[in-house]
């Protein structure tokens, strides 16, 4: 037999093979950006930087390139599943238009210390519409078609009712420390036959995927309502406040902020924080860990706003050591843990201590504890290979904590070929009840 010949057989042996391998889709995480690109902010009209739309109306990606070079820099669109696998749909399904094309809506800074250049995306546009509901990661390329980061959004249908409040928890141990979210669904306006196998639900903390909760099922049904009234398969960490700085005004310190000084460019101190898990819960308003640009040095923060080192410390209620990893976590970073934002210890001040880069604006924060140093920025391939992040040992967890909830209703009926994101229900802490 020719060597030509055994190796076309080889051949269709793979083939044939691929054909009865079962296919297993890798679910899709958040790519975090490289040091050069920041201040990334995706959303829609609402305040919240949640990206999620009905379908037809406009989602917003904006971001800042430290190169200030005018990369080029593309776009690409996934259609999802309710867990984050690419569905089986072809880009045409749920496309109308082409991505992959050039974001081609930016401009340089001007007034700054710090140069960049400022990029904004709007989706729909005259090139690019989304057909359909349901989950889709964006991801943007640079030139030579590498990933440099990439984000989630949601685009939805409005045809189920969502009731939601939010309770105290009924375990004694989790009574003071705990908020469970109790729902239902009104789905007359949906043909549903089998809701176990046609729905899939998903509820959120603070528009944070790293909370998500998943796989429930109705406890019972009233008519054409699904009722949710669990008790510890439905509830979250309460957490505690973000803490918050504002370096608006460049030059001036505030009720956060301890020293300002001007070296390269602008420097601002905060004064050093202490863990907050021992001590009593006091209230006072956040953004739950977002952030909003701003300056009152121009008109135009996306353009005006400058870069100015922010220096973070924390003082431990004893010794510190170096083999404690505490990192700086907000909306600015994705809450993804990374090097740049680790925190080193100084042993001659017992102190943690960063120095982080941030636009000027007003920003939530709050510290993760870890025993093992994340060394990547795809924080969720980390989790999955042992890592662990623990968000609540150094500010602690009360049930009076002010925390918005998402409740995310998909559908998948007999005919469907993905799923789609029938309805979403929203709940807040602030009006939080005993059972």
């Amino acid at each position: 037999m020719s060597v030509l010949l055994k190796h076309f057989k080889f051949l269709g042996t793979v083939l044939l093979l691929g054909f009865y391998l079962p296919l297993t889709a890798q679910r899709l995480e958040e790519v975090s950006p490289p040091a050069s690109l920041r201040t990334i902010i995706f959303k829609s009209g609402q305040e919240d930087q949640f990206p999620i739309v009905r379908l037809g109306e406009t989602i917003r990606l904006q971001f800042d390139d430290l190169q200030a070079n005018e990369e080029d820099y593309f776009f690409k669109i996934i259609h999802c599943t309710a867990q984050w696998t690419p569905s089986d749909l072809l880009k045409s399904q749920y496309l109308d238009g082409l991505d992959n094309q050039r974001i081609i809506d930016h401009k340089n800074s001007y007034n700054t210390l710090v140069p960049y250049s400022h990029f904004n995306l709007e989706i729909p546009n005259e090139n690019l519409r989304l057909k359909l509901s349901g989950n889709y990661m964006l991801q943007v390329f640079n030139t030579y078609d590498e990933i440099q980061f990439s984000r989630r959004f949601l685009v939805y249908e409005d045809l189920v009712g969502v009731q939601a409040a939010i309770k105290r928890s009924r375990t004694l141990a989790y009574l003071n420390s705990k908020q469970v979210l109790q729902f239902s669904v009104n789905t007359q306006n949906i043909n549903l036959n089998q809701p176990s196998k046609e729905l899939e639900i998903v509820l959120l903390k603070n528009y944070q995927w790293n909370t998500q909760i998943s796989g429930i099922q109705p406890m019972f049904n009233n008519g054409n309502t699904l009722v949710y009234d669990y008790d510890q398969p439905t509830s979250f960490w309460g957490g505690n406040e973000y803490l918050n700085f504002d370096t608006k005004d460049m030059r001036a310190a505030t009720a956060a902020i301890k020293e300002v000084h001007l070296e390269d460019i602008y420097e601002h101190y905060l004064y050093p924080n202490t863990p907050r898990n021992n001590k009593p819960y006091t209230y006072f308003p956040d953004v739950n860990g977002d952030f909003i640009p701003r300056t009152l040095q121009g008109v135009l923060p996306e353009r005006e706003g400058d870069y100015t080192w922010v220096h973070f410390s924390l003082k431990p209620s004893s010794t510190g050591n170096t083999d404690t990893y505490i990192y700086v976590l907000g909306k600015f970073n994705n809450y993804t843990p990374s090097p740049e934002y680790l925190m080193t210890y100084n042993a001659a001040q017992n102190m943690y201590q960063a120095r982080i880069l941030f636009k000027q604006g007003f920003y939530n924060y709050s510290y993760a504890l870890s025993s093992t140093p994340f060394e990547i920025n795809t924080y969720e391939i980390e989790k999955k290979a042992g890592y662990s992040l623990d968000n609540y040992s150094i500010d602690g967890n009360f049930h009076f904590t002010e925390n918005q909830y998402q409740i995310l209703v998909y559908f998948k009926g007999f005919r469907d070929q993905h799923q789609r994101l029938v309805g979403i229900g929203s709940s807040n802490s602030s009006t939080i009840k005993d059972q």
